[in-house]
């Protein structure tokens, strides 16, 4: 078999290999939510829970008060969370050059809990349910700043970087020190802070639904545009793009997904760093398959992980965040030493 023949055949392997995982992803999501919804101090089959998902001819049943009112909702809103996480750790890592790069890095998650726990400790009284809506300012506050600090005749991953990790850190010493001062008021913001998917409902669903929905659609379609990029700046120049005016828009998608994410869901690390991580080592770095592919496996693995957290200590909840934080450190070290080898 000739040179071009062999390269033809790996090609269509890979290729057979993305959309194996592609689909592999789907499934998985599919299975993680009915899961989710079976699995609870009342259990019931997966025929069940598709049966009353379809039925609606039950509505007074209690098994479909529980599912609908009670276990879908907290469901959906993790599988946003889950997706809006992923995708932005993904198109921040092409973005960066930087295996490393998640969420945190451009100062989201430490300007979202900024605001909210300044929100919570300042003003009296301050609603709950606008909670997120403080989050969500913060959030984006927060990666403007960061991207603002960065520019300099144009943004270098580098300094992006340093930029993020200097912001992350004052909003981290500022919120430290909120939580000292209002010391009465650490109780109400400590749940939101470890991050979790407990008491959410179909309120929060339609706060989170709309950002995800217009920037994931979005990014979804720029996998041919961080793939150029993964060439270099001048490479990317040579083929015609406006390396600028794309990279903007690629922090721009990857702040809101974070932001809308952690608005709602609190501080919930390593999803965004782990699961591109996963997709990347079963079906490469075609970054076409690569985005909804994390996509679906971020919202699978941050629900799997809350039916753990529901399971682990029960009938104590214990938070999502928690659970994700002590699957993903150990992780976030291997590729720290799988870099080191390389």
């Amino acid at each position: 078999m000739s040179k071009p023949e062999v390269a033809i055949a790996s090609g269509s392997i890979k290729h057979r290999r993305q959309w194996l995982v592609l689909s592999l992803t789907l499934i998985l999501a599919v299975t993680a939510v009915t899961a989710s919804i079976a699995i609870g101090p009342i259990k019931m089959s997966f025929k069940e829970v598709w049966q009353i998902l379809l039925d609606k001819s039950v509505e007074q049943d209690v098994y479909y008060q529980i599912v609908w009112n009670i276990r879908l909702p907290r469901t959906l809103v993790g599988m946003l969370v889950g997706t809006g996480l992923a995708l932005s750790g993904a198109i921040l890592q092409g973005v960066m050059r930087n295996p490393l790069a998640d969420p945190h890095i451009i100062g989201v998650s430490a300007g979202a809990g900024f605001a909210a726990v300044a929100a919570l400790t300042i003003i009296p009284n301050f609603p709950s349910s606008y909670v997120p809506l403080a989050a969500f300012i913060g959030a984006l506050t927060s990666a403007a700043i960061v991207y603002g600090l960065a520019w300099k005749a144009g943004v270098s991953p580098m300094r992006l970087i340093l930029a993020g990790v200097a912001v992350s850190s004052l909003m981290s010493a500022g919120t430290s020190g909120l939580l000292v001062v209002f010391s009465e008021n650490v109780q109400a913001v400590m749940g939101w802070l470890v991050g979790g998917l407990a008491g959410r409902s179909w309120f929060h669903w339609h706060q989170l639904w709309p950002y995800i929905a217009v920037a994931g659609t979005i990014s979804l379609f720029t996998g041919r545009q961080i793939n150029i990029l993964l060439l270099g700046d001048e490479m990317a120049t040579g083929l015609g793009m406006r390396v600028e005016r794309i990279r903007v828009l690629l922090i721009a998608l990857a702040s809101i997904l974070a932001a809308a994410a952690v608005s709602v869901a609190g501080l919930i690390g390593f999803i965004g760093l782990i699961v591109p991580h996963i997709i990347r080592l079963l079906s490469g770095s075609d970054y076409r398959f690569l985005l909804p592919a994390s996509a679906l496996a971020g919202g699978s693995l941050l629900v799997l992980a809350d039916i753990g957290a529901r399971m682990v200590m029960d009938p104590i909840e214990l938070p999502v965040g928690v659970l994700t934080a002590a699957f993903g450190a150990p992780f976030f070290l291997y590729l720290l030493r799988r870099g080191q080898k390389h």
